[in-house]
């Protein structure tokens, strides 16, 4: 029932079971105007993704990697990952992810439903990304960067995770020219739809902790 543009329905409020019937239906939230707050509810078609075994690490990322220039962490600093993405500019100068955007996902997160990747160097926060876990399905949120190549980091490191722990489905909602370098695909909705029933009734647990070192299987 999604216009063409993708949109499912306008209002509603950011709980944690409104948000989680919303993923478990393949929909997301993303609010269109800072100011205002305005929540609309988005399907799309067709829909980003990121096959587990489809990365694309570079040999300059991995050089990057393998030097320990980052420690890599998850679930140690969700707030400060959440709100350094929010900190990222976006086309037209704003953000969605707005101060109601932060509250929902850090009660999510406080629940066990969210979940960060953190990439540190020097003992600061240098990078990372966020999003929301259901059985076998994580939905990617955003991802930033104030250290050269330390976002990349941090979704190398959770493909990784997300791997070793059983994960089916990594959803990113909407192919980026920077995801798609990295190796994500764009699939009909109807497939991405099907594929989340699926991913979601597996008995997936998130875990405690990132595994280390390079992982040749998800190069090229």
């Amino acid at each position: 029932m999604a216009e063409a543009d993708g949109v499912v329905a306008v209002g509603g409020r950011l709980t944690p079971p409104w948000l989680l019937d919303a993923y478990a239906h393949g929909i997301f939230p993303w609010p269109m105007f800072y100011e205002t707050e305005i929540l609309v509810w988005f399907s799309p078609d067709p829909r980003g993704i990121f096959e587990l075994d489809g990365f694309r690490a570079s040999r300059r990322l991995l050089r990057t990697i393998r030097r320990g220039k980052f420690e890599v962490t998850c679930d140690r600093d969700f707030a400060g990952v959440i709100r350094g993405c929010a900190s990222v500019r976006r086309e037209g100068g704003g953000t969605w992810i707005t101060p109601a955007m932060i509250r929902a996902y850090c009660q999510m997160h406080a629940l066990g439903h969210a979940h960060s990747v953190e990439v540190w160097h020097e003992g600061t926060l240098a990078g990372g990304t966020y999003g929301v876990a259901l059985g076998g399905m994580y939905a990617g949120e955003s991802m930033f960067y104030r250290e050269t190549d330390a976002s990349k980091v941090a979704i190398y490191h959770l493909i990784r995770h997300l791997r070793s722990r059983g994960y089916r489905l990594f959803d990113i909602q909407q192919l980026t020219q920077h995801t798609k370098s990295l190796g994500a695909i764009e699939i009909p909705r109807s497939q991405y739809l099907r594929r989340l029933v699926e991913a979601i009734r597996q008995p997936v647990t998130w875990g405690e902790q990132l595994q280390s070192g390079v992982e040749g299987a998800v190069t090229t």
